[in-house]
This record gives C-alpha cells, sequence and structure tokens, in this order.
C-alpha cells in the first residue's frame, strides 16, 4: 500500500502528492521542517516541537498553517492512516508559491506537507555496536537556531562522512566543535556530559532539551561549553542524540577509539532513561 502523504489540506498517495515550481521552499528552501518521533503510534516530545516549529515559523515571519490545534490532529490522522507504531513523522511549511522574488511576497499561502516514516527507534542495533563520526568544517549560515529547509552544507558533512565510512559528521567552527550534521554532539569525562550551550551556532535540539532536564532534576552532571575534537577524542564517553536515533553512542572520532570501543555506561543509561520517558509518555496517551 503506497504511503499516505499530507499536503495543504489533504491526504494524499504519495505518488500524488505535488508541488508547485513556484513555490519558495523548492526556489529559495525559504521554510522550515520539524521531525517528531513516534512511540507506540503516538506522538512523543510534541509538545517541545510544536514549541520549535512555532519559533522557527516566528523567525522567519512565516504564519501558520493552519491552527495548532488542527495541526496535532493532522499528525495524529496520518500515523492512523498509515499504520505507523514507531517511527518519525517529517513536517515541512515553506511560504507558498509567489513568482520568484527575493523578498517576501504580500499575500502568499504558507503550505504544509507531512509523511511519516517506519522506523525501529526504541531497539536500534546501532545502540549496542555504537557509530563512528568524522569532523568536517561548519560551513553553514550564521542562523543555525532556526530549523531552516536550507540543510545543503549539512548534506556535504554527510556525504564527506559516508565517503569516510562514518556514520555522522561532527561540524567544527573555530576549533571547536557545534554539532553533528544531524544531531547534537556531547562527550563524557569523568562523569560530566559536556554539550554545547544555545546559541545561533547550534539547533536547539528537543532530545538535547530533555537530557538537560534531566540534568537539572538531579540525574547526571551536565556542563554547557564548547570542546574540541581532541577533547572528544580524549573523552570516556562520546555520544549523539537526535529524534530518529534517541541518544546513540559514539566508539569512534576521526579513526580514534573512544575508551574500549564500546558503548560506554553513562549513555547506555540514559538512553534507557530516556526510553522510558518515552514510553510512559506514549502509555499515557
Amino acid at each position: 500500500m503506497s504511503r499516505i502523504v499530507f499536503l495543504n489540506g489533504e491526504y494524499l498517495a504519495q505518488e500524488d502528492a505535488k508541488i508547485s515550481v513556484f513555490d519558495r521552499g523548492y526556489l529559495f528552501g525559504d521554510g522550515v521542517y520539524e521531525v517528531i518521533p513516534i512511540i507506540q503510534n503516538k506522538l512523543v516530545d510534541e509538545d517541545y516541537s510544536v514549541q520549535r516549529l512555532r519559533r522557527s515559523l516566528a523567525e522567519i515571519d512565516i504564519a501558520w498553517p493552519c491552527s495548532e490545534a488542527d495541526y496535532l490532529q493532522m499528525l495524529r490522522e496520518l500515523i492512523s492512516r498509515n499504520h505507523v507504531q514507531e517511527g518519525m513523522v517529517y513536517v515541512q511549511v515553506t511560504r507558498g508559491i509567489a513568482e520568484r522574488d527575493f523578498a517576501y511576497p504580500k499575500n502568499a499561502q504558507p503550505s504544509l506537507m507531512a509523511y511519516p516514516t517506519h522506523k525501529a527507534i526504541l531497539n536500534s542495533p546501532l545502540a549496542e555496536s555504537g557509530v563512528t563520526v568524522v569532523s568536517t568544517e561548519d560551513l553553514r549560515w550564521k542562523r543555525r537556531d532556526i530549523k531552516s529547509l536550507n540543510l545543503l552544507a549539512q548534506c556535504m558533512a554527510k556525504q564527506q562522512a559516508a565517503k569516510q565510512g562514518a556514520f555522522e559528521a561532527w561540524m567544527t567552527e573555530d576549533g571547536f566543535v557545534t554539532e553533528g550534521a544531524s544531531s547534537t554532539a556531547f562527550i563524557v569525562k569523568g562523569g560530566t556530559v559536556i554539550t554545547r550551550a544555545l546559541s545561533n551556532s547550534i539547533l536547539p535540539g528537543i532530545r538535547r532539551r530533555v537530557l538537560v532536564e534531566m540534568a537539572e532534576h538531579g540525574g547526571f552532571k551536565l556542563e554547557q561549553r564548547p570542546f574540541s575534537i581532541t577533547e572528544a577524542i580524549n573523552a570516556d564517553e562520546v555520544f549523539l542524540s537526535n529524534a530518529s536515533s534517541l541518544v546513540l553512542p559514539i566508539v569512534s572520532v576521526d579513526g580514534h577509539v573512544i575508551g574500549d570501543g564500546k558503548p560506554g555506561p553513562l549513555t547506555r543509561d540514559l538512553r534507557a532513561r530516556y526510553i522510558a520517558a518515552l514510553l510512559a509518555e506514549a502509555s499515557s496517551k
């Protein structure tokens, strides 16, 4: 059965979902996106996702294409129609259709598209084996805090990692790691989790936000500051977080084995606690 896609008020078979060549998302990357995990056929971390989408839209002056309540109802209907028990839903909002002009058009209607993907998140084999990362130069623009469609620099970084057989690229700037091409970067040293503080230099990752809240509630020690690739190589543990992987151990950075080359105990503990929290959230809905 064909995947069902939502596009501007309609649920369509994916092969029937078409956009205009004059859509500003296509012409300029003029839009934003979100990725929300699905656990037990329920959206999880949805409140934080709505908050981040609200902020991204406001930062580039795009109006909501519908009410927030209708938006969430649409996502739930999409999950139901596609029979997704576990995976993710991708959401994209663009400024809409207009003649090609760099300035924002005055009367364009925002375009809303969403589709789900089936994926094993809770029992990923990569959580047991760990993954590798390589460093790349951060080539992105200066408003990385907006979850923008402009992802060419991240694609280039991911391709560089793929050519080296790595799972992820860690982008660096001024000698320090900013973040992964599609993830937040963490290291662990002496029992303290270290990650870069929020600013315009990084995306405010939702999984990052949850982990910071866990630390604030006394679960573990957290330090928010920049760190270098050299510091990561010499760390006790290294891991990443994002919607599709939750918390994922990293066992090699630029070819250097981290610790004993196996997922570390704190990383395993954080992943287990996060999964337990998501299962509890899903069960409560």
